[in-house]
């Protein structure tokens, strides 16, 4: 017998039978939460008989138990004990780590490995969310933007760098999640720091040309004190978002000054910028100049209640919708791979992509292809569907995982002693 880490190795019921426990990777399904996917695997690993030898494991353990300690348990409901060792967004896919039984003691192990992504990043528009599943909250000019200026701004985001993370996201400051206070219109009582991370590896994998593909802005708007609160928090990522370690900089600096000039963080002055937003002591004015078209008509409606008759001017219709029209059927978008640290957002990247280009970007899609030693393969994780097709389907390979799992822990542990 070995131990590593309290994981004791080959378990075996009083009766002799094998215990299966242990960590595998999930494929994890768009729309539904990582949540979701622990409650489905144990709605499913509940009456199978795989778990059994577990869960009578576990009945007999319990059964030791002093009363005092039952008294503690909150239900005497038995349930294959299950968890996952790092949050995938709904909108994500790809490998989610599981543990079960005693792996889920080594789920933390997880959470401060490197993983890799794949991301889609559409340009010309922000999100409250950074992400397609937002509203959105302001646009920018994309016209100018092309492969070779991606490239160039990607330099950037290389190395050791510091990251602001989303003000939608699941970190909490003083005992409340981000997106809690995002969702009541709050801002967070202190400020939101940004964190080191590391990009270790960072690459275009492919190019949209505008017209090529079928990524699309959210329909939805922000509006109202929500949107205000919005445009108030992505002004301060306008100054406080990603920075480079002082190794980084070095590097920038040492690079040709009209260059670097060309991917600095900022947006360029909008093009048409007369009128003043109501919030002008933010720089999300600037930003959202592209907005100032549906304002404009916003003021015509109030016209209009006074002299109903007069809502349709008749010399400006006609040329005022196909100005926005015309320029760009859509706007440009980019796939990009990369293999980073833990605590590294995503959807920050792409946030923060836009605002290199001077522009907007949203993370339209993501694919976790990697976590630590478990890679997306059909062969090395439990395809999300063969749930559904039974025990006779997916009890076989999470019963060779399982193994696979309980022989590296014996390996290691020989390696050790």
């Amino acid at each position: 017998m070995g131990f590593r880490h309290g994981f004791k190795l080959f378990r075996t019921t009083m009766s002799g039978e094998k215990i299966y426990e242990g960590v595998f990777a999930v494929h994890k399904p768009q729309g539904i939460s990582s949540a979701e996917v622990i409650r489905n695997l144990q709605h499913h690993f509940n009456p199978s008989k795989l778990f059994q030898p577990w869960l009578e494991s576990e009945r007999e353990r319990r059964k030791r138990e002093s009363n005092f300690q039952r008294k503690r348990r909150r239900s005497q409901r038995l349930d294959v004990k299950i968890g996952h060792g790092g949050t995938l967004d709904p909108l994500a896919t790809g490998v989610l780590v599981a543990g079960v039984g005693k792996g889920t003691k080594q789920l933390n192990d997880f959470l401060g490995c490197t993983k890799s992504y794949e991301t889609v990043i559409l340009f010309g528009a922000e999100t409250d969310t950074y992400d397609r599943l937002g509203k959105v909250v302001r646009r920018g000019p994309y016209e100018h933007i092309t492969r070779e200026a991606v490239e160039k701004a990607l330099e950037q985001f290389r190395g050791k760098i510091m990251q602001r993370p989303p003000i939608f996201s699941a970190l909490k400051v003083q005992g409340k999640k981000l997106y809690e206070y995002a969702r009541e219109g709050k801002e967070p009582p202190i400020e939101i720091q940004a964190r080191p991370i590391e990009v270790h590896n960072l690459e275009l994998l492919e190019w949209y040309e505008p017209g090529t593909h079928d990524y699309k802005w959210p329909e939805e708007e922000a509006a109202g004190e929500e949107k205000v609160i919005a445009e108030r928090l992505l002004a301060k990522d306008d100054t406080l978002a990603v920075a480079p370690s002082a190794e980084a900089e070095k590097k920038t600096q040492s690079q040709d000054q009209e260059a670097s000039s060309a991917t600095k963080r900022k947006s360029p002055p909008p093009p048409e910028s007369p009128k003043k937003e109501e919030d002008a002591n933010t720089p999300a004015a600037a930003e959202a100049a592209p907005e100032a078209e549906p304002s404009a008509a916003k003021k015509q409606k109030v016209e209009g209640e006074e002299a109903t008759e007069t809502e349709q001017p008749p010399a400006e219709e006609p040329t005022a919708p196909s100005e926005p029209s015309k320029p760009v059927p859509q706007p440009a978008a980019v796939k990009v791979t990369m293999t980073v640290s833990s605590g590294f957002y995503v959807r920050s990247l792409a946030h923060d992509l836009g605002k290199a280009l001077g522009s907007c970007g949203l993370m339209s899609s993501l694919i976790r292809t990697r976590q630590s030693d478990f890679v997306l393969d059909s062969d090395k994780v439990l395809e999300y569907k063969d749930l559904e097709a039974g025990e006779e389907v997916w009890g076989p390979k999470v019963q060779r995982f399982l193994q696979e799992w309980e022989d590296k822990r014996a390996a290691e542990a020989t390696v050790d002693e």
